[in-house]
Formats: structure tokens, sequence, C-alpha cells
């Protein structure tokens, strides 16, 4: 029976809002399980927000401004019951690199961004993502990791007038040690401590199941560990308000934050400098350069990859062009509320699948929390000492430095440029990466041996680079040498085959021919069309290795070579 058309048009309408797939399932237990892990996940997005606008070099509140939007469009599109939308460590670099602290800017490279996603998603261009090869990713994670650790280094010295630029930073961060402030240095170590010691105890609970603790225990031992960041940022502020009363200002603390939500109003399309000259559009879009190709890569790289760990890990698929879609929407309608580019953040998902979601509806609970925090705490985030907030950032990012990676070229380009330029670092690690692919596929691997004929064994596809040589390997081992010999192509692991190789085979099957020795195909597998446009119809004989060794035997004598 055919499906009615209501019946087509449900299912589509599901395929692009995931949400009718399970809010009619939605029950209570979901409810509670939801309502959690959002309140878990809110409290360790409200600080993690506030510590990334400084990695990007905006105001804290743009953290927060950035943290909200997320949890209410996933919830509608997004495929993945774990993966929560917000500010990261990696695009608060990349946005610092390419907006240098500019507030309007920031929320105008967070619309184009969105708009470059949405096109991908409703073009399915998803696939491009599978160009930048893992030891790109590997390189440039690692690098962002040292970039932003080290960046904080003058945050918990309390250093002031440090340049942004890797080199000099660190240059600078060393010159201006004398001038540290005691103060800041003492919370920033105490705070790293205390955010070390919080991460090895819930990493050991969850891995000592026979522990003797009670479970209780272990629950708000768990909990309090989970929730570390937010309880070190609210003990530090506790500290620097009561210092700060007294008129003692030991600490750099945060400073005066704009109150309230943010206004919902559209982006800014030009920019007036300090000198009141108006920057147009076109211009702003001209200074983001690279950098407009670069963000909307990474943030999808890094959402869909998380999205689909997560899945594998609790049992469930998600749909990778409906991910690009979600976050594009929500890059999108953030910077109509002062929102800088967002990404899935892997730790704060992490949080969201251990405490047990059972929906994208959780993250409504966390924009909530998000929401409330901008509203009323606003004037208590005057207190927040930098250096908390900097040993928030340096434990967020200490766990993404891995170099167990196999293909140390492209790591290594990707890792050393990227101290250069974050973009440059990217595209230079994809440019190597491709070379190595253009190499390997210009280069088959070719096995020959000898069995009175020369067999020459094929690993793998034959495509036009490769034409030249594997002409040259026939020629010099075969046709050059006195006698010449005839050789035996095996073919049976190519699959993939081309008309300007199927042209070549000819011209050498003529030049075989001159010299009156013979060159077999063993497990050649050809497109009949593609046969048909070179005239070479005899290639349709599919010959095994021991055929082929037995034709050669029984054609030594034959002048003419029919295959």
């Amino acid at each position: 029976k055919a499906p009615t058309p209501c019946c087509c048009s449900y299912s589509t309408l599901k395929a692009w809002l995931p949400i009718l797939s399970w809010l009619p399932k939605y029950n209570l237990k979901w409810l509670k399980m939801d309502v959690l892990a959002g309140l878990t996940v809110g409290l360790t997005t409200v600080p993690q927000a506030l510590a990334y606008a400084e990695v990007a070099g905006l105001p804290v509140q743009f953290g927060l401004y950035s943290a909200f939007m997320g949890g209410f469009i996933y919830t509608f599109l997004g495929t993945s019951k774990d993966v929560t939308l917000g500010p990261t460590a990696i695009m608060s670099l990349l946005c610092s690199s390419v907006v240098g602290g500019q507030p309007h800017r920031a929320v105008l490279l967070s619309l184009l961004c969105g708009l470059i996603q949405a096109v991908m998603a409703l073009l399915r261009l998803g696939f491009l993502l599978d160009f930048i090869s893992f030891p790109v990713i590997k390189g440039f994670t690692c690098a962002a990791a040292v970039t932003i650790g080290f960046g904080q280094v003058k945050n918990i010295l309390g250093i002031q007038g440090v340049p942004q630029q890797f080199f000099l930073e660190v240059y600078y961060t060393f010159h201006k040690i004398p001038e540290a402030r005691i103060g800041d240095v003492v919370l920033g170590l105490i705070c790293l401590a205390l955010l070390v010691t919080l991460m090895f105890m819930k990493s050991s609970l969850t891995s000592d199941s026979d522990s003797t603790c009670s479970m209780y225990a272990r629950k708000v031992v768990w909990a309090v560990a989970t929730m570390r960041n937010a309880a070190v940022v609210i003990a530090a502020s506790l500290i620097a308000f009561s210092w700060e009363v007294y008129g003692n200002h030991v600490f750099t603390i945060t400073g005066k934050t704009t109150r309230g939500l943010p206004p919902f109003r559209p982006p800014p399309t030009s920019d007036t400098t300090a000198n009141g000259t108006v920057v147009s559009f076109g211009e702003i879009v001209k200074d983001f350069g690279g950098g407009l190709a670069v963000i909307p890569f990474m943030g999808l790289l890094e959402s869909i990859a998380i999205a689909k760990a997560f899945a594998s890990q609790n049992d469930y698929r998600i749909d990778a062009n409906q991910e690009l879609l979600a976050i594009g929407v929500t890059n999108i309608m953030g910077s109509f509320v002062s929102a800088y580019p967002v990404t899935g953040s892997f730790g704060r998902t992490a949080v969201n699948s251990q405490t047990g979601v059972c929906t994208p509806a959780g993250g409504v609970v966390t924009s909530v929390i998000v929401l409330l925090s901008l509203a009323f705490l606003m004037p208590a985030f005057y207190y927040i000492p930098k250096a908390s907030l900097a040993a928030v950032i340096i434990c967020a990012v200490a766990p993404m430095v891995d170099y167990r990676v196999l293909d140390l070229l492209p790591f290594f380009v990707t890792f050393l440029m990227s101290f250069w330029a974050v973009q440059y670092g990217i595209v230079g690690g994809i440019a190597v990466s491709g070379a190595l692919l253009l190499y390997s596929m210009a280069r088959p691997q070719i096995e020959v041996t000898d069995h009175g004929v020369l067999v020459m064994e094929l690993s793998s596809g034959l495509s036009f680079p490769a034409t030249e040589y594997l002409s040259h390997i026939i020629h010099t081992r075969a046709l050059q040498v006195s006698p010449p010999r005839s050789v035996v192509l095996d073919c049976s692991h190519v699959s993939v085959i081309d008309y300007t190789v199927i042209s070549e085979l000819r011209d050498l099957l003529r030049q075989f021919k001159l010299r009156e020795v013979h060159l077999i195909f063993a497990g050649l597998q050809v497109h009949p069309s593609v046969l048909l446009a070179a005239d070479l119809e005899g290639f349709r004989h599919n010959h095994s290795v021991d055929e082929a060794l037995q034709m050669d035997l029984e054609k030594r004598d034959a002048p003419n070579l029919e295959l």
C-alpha cells in the first residue's frame, strides 16, 4: 500500500524537526533526569562561559550571551540527546584571532558563520569535513591547548600589558614575572590545586567500583567534583569580596559587567572605530579573511565529532547534516542576542551524559540557568578573581593535549604553524594531508615478482596521477631490458580505474606487441562504458594470475596477443 501524502509530509517534518520523534513519548521519568542533568550542566556552563569570554578577548557577559541560545535551538533541531552547544575554548581562541576582542565584530562573525553552516546543511555538504584528517585536528587542538593555557598564565600571575600574539606573549610573560601580584599567584595556584584534586577524585570514584565509602558519600563527592568549576569560582569570589569590602585590593577581579539580559536585535553590519571612522560590512568581511572559512568548519567538526562519539557510546544514531543545521541556526539566532560563534562542548556533553540526560530538553534547563544568572547574578560577577577563571580554563584545556598520532608530518605542520596563526595552522595541515593523499594516488604500491614472466601486483586503485609512474615501472622492468620480458599485471586489488589509465594501457599493449612479448591483465574490472569509449572490448576478460601465467606459456610463439 502506497504511503499517503499526509504520512510523507509528517516524516519529512520529523526529519527537519527531530523533537517530533521523542516529544510524543516524553514522560515524568525523562523530565526528572533532564532537569537534574540540565541543572548540573548549567552550574558547569556559567563559570566556563565567563572564562571563555576572557579567551575570546571579550567582556565576560558575552560568554553568557553565547551560552543560552544553543539549549533552546538544539532541543528542536538536534539529533543527539547528549550534546550541549555553547562557547568552547577552541572557538573562543579562533574568535579572538579573527575579531581581536571587538564585540560588534564577534556578533557579526556569529551570524556569518551560522549562515555558512546552515547553507552547508541544506546543500548536504557535510562530507567536506572528511577532508580534515585526524592528525590535523590533533595538531590544532594541541596547539590551541598550549596557546590557551599559556595565555592564562598572565592572569594567574596578575600581570598586565601582555600582547596577544603567542611568541610575544611568552616573552613578555617571563619578562614581567617580577611584577606578579602575590595575591593572584596564591589564589590561582590554590584554585588549580583544588580543581585538579576534584578532577582526580571524580575519576577514581568512577573507576573504583569496590570503594568502601557509602553510596551517599560517593554521590556527594561525585556531585561536588562534577560542579567543581562553579564551586571554586564561588569560593574564590567570596574570598575576593571579603578583602574588597575592607578596601584591600589584593586580587585582580573581573570588575564591572553589563547587567541584565541582552537586547534582542539584529547584529551590526558596520562598525565604528575609536576615532569615529565607519567601517563598512564589506571591509569587516575582508578583515575576517580566512577565519570566515576556518571557524564554521572547525565548529562543525568539533560538534559532529562529539555527537558521533556519544551516539556510539550510548547506542543511538545522529544525522550529521541535521547537526550542521542545528549549529548554523544556533549561531544565526545567537547573533541576535550578542553571542559569538559556538559549537558542541566535549566537557559539558560528558557531564550531561554522565548525569543521565534522556532527551535534548535538558538543554532548556541549562539555558534557563544561564538566563537567571544574567538577570540576577551579574553584580556578583564583579568580584570574580581573574586568577580563578584562569585556573578553570587551564584545567579545561589540559586534556586536549594528545600527541599520540602516527602521521607526524601533518600533525607537526599544523601544531607549529598554529602558533603563528591558528587559521594558517589548519590550512597548512590540510594542505600537507592533501599532498600526502595525492602522493599515494600518484605513487601506488607495485609489488614485482618473477615467475619466468614478471608479475606486477597493484595494491590500490589506478587513477590518472598514477599513469606515468605505472608506465615508468613497466618500461624499466620489462620493455627496456634485453631481451624484453612479458608482464602479468595483477589488478585483483584495483577497484577504481579511469579513462586516462585505460588509454595508457592501450598504448602499453601496442608497445608490447611491437616487441613480441605479452602484457596480460589478471583480475581487471573496468566499467563497460569506459572500455567502449577506449575501443578496448578485450579488456573485459577477467583472468586470474595463474590463468594469465598459463596463457603466457601457451602464447610464447603466437604472433598476436589475444585477450
